[in-house]
């Protein structure tokens, strides 16, 4: 799967609910993201059933799913033991806020996408950098196109940016995708250099606290730099508000927390990358952002080891988020797409009482299955 610099355990699985009542939902925050029922918002109980069914018979270990329609939640729940207010570990898709607060340090002056990396760290830099290292930019960390082949390797007991830095870059920077955590590592860094503050603190009055994020928790490597790339702990509602929020252009409540032009850049085509990792399916071949992933059917998401998934579905004012423990990703993209896409209707539907009480019994009794 994933290059990941540390191992980070999983939290436990949990409840799953589905309510069409703004009062439902643990600890979620109905002010963020008021609830309603499926059929108000243009998608049928039934078709939301048919995919909780799939997910549950075929994915390994489902942990949680949201699914947001028209700003709205609309159906929620948690293989139970997991629970609406508990953190989940991220992994990768850690690295689409990493890109947020690279935007936001773009906005305030504190760097280019164009500098070059080797000018934020004279200290940390090889004594004769190559031709390679001296042109690579913070565009280039951004899309996965360093040069490096292999990426660098991070143990606990290095100086990361100096590992990186020493690591040989074969390729030009930016003709080639490569995916790389130590890229987003990276990235944090530079933020962390020059702003003064960890990617995470960083975040706070920025990002995490206007979306309702109460207390994110974000590794940090020995030296103290958020690890960027992977760490981030949110629940799953959080990573639903995300969504919207990018669905939304950077707006939230009315204010730009991040730039439009920045949200719209990142989460498009920025590098193809037809030999990517998982080759073999088709939603990792489809290029890449600022450390975001294009998607079939003109979506885009942030994705993360084990299943952590928020997709994007501009088209169908949708947003969809997912925690897992499962090798299956494309397995979760593909129901998606045979369940839910075709589901997505312009206007209301008539309530469906009898399939949404199926939907809700269904919900109750689910369970992670290692857990049974």
């Amino acid at each position: 799967m994933r290059l990941q610099l540390c191992f980070v355990p999983l939290l436990a699985a949990v409840w799953l609910t589905l309510n069409a009542s703004p009062s439902v939902g643990g600890d979620s925050n109905a002010d963020r993201l008021p609830r309603s029922s499926p059929e108000s918002q243009g998608i049928s109980s039934e078709a939301i059933l048919e995919f909780v069914n799939a997910a549950d018979q075929q994915v390994d270990q489902m942990h949680s799913f949201m699914l947001v329609r028209h700003g709205r939640v609309v159906a929620e729940g948690w293989w139970a033991p997991e629970a609406a207010d508990k953190p989940h570990i991220l992994w990768s898709l850690s690295k689409s806020f990493t890109s947020m607060a690279v935007g936001l340090a773009v906005e305030e002056g504190k760097l280019s996408i164009d500098d070059k990396v080797l000018s934020f760290f004279p200290d940390e830099a090889p004594d004769d950098p190559s031709a390679n290292l001296k042109a690579m930019t913070v565009r280039d960390l951004l899309t996965m196109a360093t040069g490096h082949d292999p990426i660098p390797h991070m143990e606990p007991d290095d100086q990361w940016v100096e590992k990186f830095l020493a690591t040989p870059v074969v390729k030009q920077p930016g003709s080639d995708f490569l995916y790389s955590t130590p890229g987003t590592f990276m990235l944090s860094a530079i933020v962390q250099k020059v702003t003064g503050e960890t990617v995470n603190d960083y975040l706070k009055p920025r990002l995490f606290t206007p979306l309702g994020i109460k207390d994110p928790r974000w590794d940090k490597n020995p030296q103290g730099i958020t690890i960027g790339g992977y760490g981030l702990y949110i629940c799953t509602e959080d990573i639903a508000a995300f969504g919207q929020f990018l669905l939304q252009g950077g707006k939230w409540n009315g204010k730009q927390l991040v730039p439009e032009e920045w949200v719209a850049k990142a989460t498009s085509l920025q590098i193809d990358n037809p030999d990517g990792p998982h080759s073999g399916n088709a939603d990792w071949r489809q290029g890449y952002g600022f450390q975001f992933w294009q998607c079939r059917h003109n979506a885009f998401r942030g994705d993360g080891r084990d299943g952590q998934i928020c997709l994007v579905l501009p088209e169908h004012d949708a947003v969809i988020a997912i925690t897992a423990k499962t090798s299956q990703m494309q397995l979760q993209l593909d129901l998606i797409w045979k369940h839910l896409l075709p589901a997505f209707k312009d206007s209301p539907l008539p309530e469906d009482k009898t399939s949404h009480a199926r939907l809700k019994s269904k919900l109750k009794m689910l369970r992670v299955k290692s857990a049974e």
